[in-house]
């Protein structure tokens, strides 16, 4: 079977299978996140060097009130908290520190703030007034597909400005710029197929999608580079591992859950 083959029918059993356990039910749902989240931490950790058990336990207590995290005191500054991360995260992207060679705490500190929050966010972003509705993050994982198709067109075929070259060489202005034009459309579109948030809400989405779906997948270069790897895991043949299919979500999850929660 050649690399393409295996690469085209992985992506398929992914695709279905987190289509399939939205749709289904709420059930499936959070347990495909589960397994997802236990998988995030277990790869992530191990792209900084870090071996401890806390991560997978907080990750497994917050999934047990996290989907009443909404009407929850707590979910303000776990946010903030998360959101605190993200900037973070962004600051190491002009940093030569590397978090492998980091202390203890500090490891621990952003694979919980980064990881095990981010998921726990995600578990609950499909809810809207406290209903469980799918198809929001289905269009939100359409955006960041659309995103990331047409940035990577956009960006072989006229791309000629990188953007971020000391960590992601491939990336251009122009793909970036590409993508994000296309998520905004894509977005417009969305809106006149769906009765939740208008179009304004959903440019905004789409824009917020783009953005930090970007920083997302160059974060985790900048992890992957550090630690001289080319996957974050081997799940999925041809695609890496979970973070590697996951990395632009789970950047942006915080920013999207604040925007669509919080503001709207």
């Amino acid at each position: 079977m050649s690399t393409l083959t295996t690469r085209i029918l992985s992506g398929l059993v992914y695709v279905a299978l987190f289509l399939g356990a939205l749709l289904f039910s709420e059930i499936t749902f959070i347990s495909l996140i589960i397994f997802f989240g236990i998988l995030a931490i277990y790869e992530f950790n191990k792209l900084i060097l870090f071996k401890s058990i806390i991560p997978y336990l907080l990750y497994l207590a917050l999934v047990g009130f996290s989907l009443y995290m909404p009407n929850n005191n707590i979910v303000v500054p776990v946010l903030a908290l998360t959101l605190v991360a993200s900037i973070q995260l962004i600051y190491r992207l002009y940093s030569k520190t590397q978090l492998q060679s980091s202390e203890y705490l500090e490891k621990l500190d952003i694979s919980i703030r980064y990881i095990v929050f981010s998921f726990c966010f995600l578990m609950l972003l499909p809810y809207e007034n406290g209903v469980y509705n799918p198809y929001i993050l289905i269009n939100i994982l359409l955006l960041i597909w659309v995103n990331d198709s047409f940035a990577f067109l956009v960006g072989k075929n006229i791309g000629k400005h990188k953007l971020f070259e000391s960590v992601s060489p491939k990336k251009t202005i122009e793909g970036f710029l590409g993508g994000l034009f296309f998520a905004v459309v894509a977005g417009i579109i969305i809106s006149y197929n769906t009765n939740f948030f208008d179009t304004l809400d959903w440019i905004i989405v789409a824009l917020i999608t783009s953005v930090t779906g970007t920083i997302g997948d160059l974060v985790e270069s900048k992890f992957k580079r550090q630690a001289n790897v080319k996957d974050s895991g081997s799940i999925m043949p041809g695609h890496g591992g979970i973070l590697d299919r996951l990395d632009s979500l789970i950047f942006a999850i915080p920013f999207l859950f604040l925007y669509l929660h919080y503001i709207i």
